[in-house]
């Protein structure tokens, strides 16, 4: 139920039809001008330029940041459209009444003593409407024929801040690669090599040791060095992943708008 309680908080809220389809965003409420509670809304839907559409408050509940009506999105499509220009007139109520079948309320209500006036009426017959913070009638920070002589100018500011995401993982993984590696290495090897002497004082002993002719041979055993290939396995190094923060500047372009108030005097417009 809305009362003076949550009026508030619907300024600006969707508004869904019982079946949950979306019909368009609050934007006036309308206020019994004797008890003050909420009688009906203005819906804008998009179309129509400024025009809204008007929807009774009696069935509605506000869950979550939704306004829940109780008529359908093609009946509140189909209200009567009127400029969203402040009060309505009595006609303008009439049609609002009429269109959904609660009457014309005129007579009907608990208006001003000593006048016919229903709720939501004044003594002029006119619906008082509630702006955009929720409240009404003389001295409160609005701009409208009841207000005091001063006007709140407003504008938009940018809050900007930051949040922490995951902006990817990363993982070690190692793999074996063989690749081929050449090693050049020294080796040696004997070889035969013959060579003759001169029979002397010195080795002629030695030449005629044994018979003057004979048959025999003499063996001789060459050696050679052979390359031997052996591996092994040995840590290298280790490698480990680390993070670091780095700070960037990053700019955020948004469009704000404020208000501006423009003094007419004598025919001079001064900001």
């Amino acid at each position: 139920m809305i009362d003076n309680n949550t009026v508030n908080s619907i300024f600006d809220a969707k508004v869904v039809d019982p079946a949950g389809n979306a019909i368009g965003t609050v934007k006036q409420v309308y206020l019994d001008n004797d008890s003050g509670q909420p009688l009906f809304a203005s819906v804008s839907t998009g179309l129509f330029g400024s025009s809204e559409s008007f929807v009774p408050l009696q069935d509605a509940d506000y869950v979550g940041d939704q306004l829940r009506v109780g008529y359908d999105k093609d009946k509140i499509k189909g209200a009567p459209r009127i400029d969203a220009d402040g009060d309505l007139t009595e006609q303008e109520q009439d049609r609002i009444f009429d269109y959904y079948g609660t009457g014309t309320g005129t007579g009907t209500g608990t208006g001003t003593a000593g006048t016919d006036t229903a709720p939501g009426y004044g003594t002029d017959g006119a619906v008082d409407s509630a702006a955009a913070n929720g409240t009404t009638g003389a001295g409160h920070d609005t701009s409208g024929p009841d207000t005091d002589d001063a006007m709140t100018r407003s504008e938009e500011r940018l809050n900007v801040g930051t949040q922490q995401v995951q902006a990817g993982r990363a993982r070690l993984r190692k793999h074996v690669v063989t690749e081929q590696q050449t090693v050049t290495v020294p080796v040696q090897h004997e070889e035969l090599r013959v060579e003759t002497e001169p029979i002397t004082d010195a080795n002629v002993g030695d030449a005629l040791d044994g018979p003057a002719m004979s048959e025999e041979e003499h063996e001789v055993v060459l050696s050679e060095e052979r390359v031997v290939v052996d591996k092994e396995t040995v840590p290298v190094e280790r490698v480990r992943v680390g993070k670091e923060t780095v700070t960037e500047q990053q700019q955020v372009s948004e469009d704000v708008s404020h208000e501006e108030i423009n003094l007419d005097e004598d025919g001079t417009t001064r900001r």
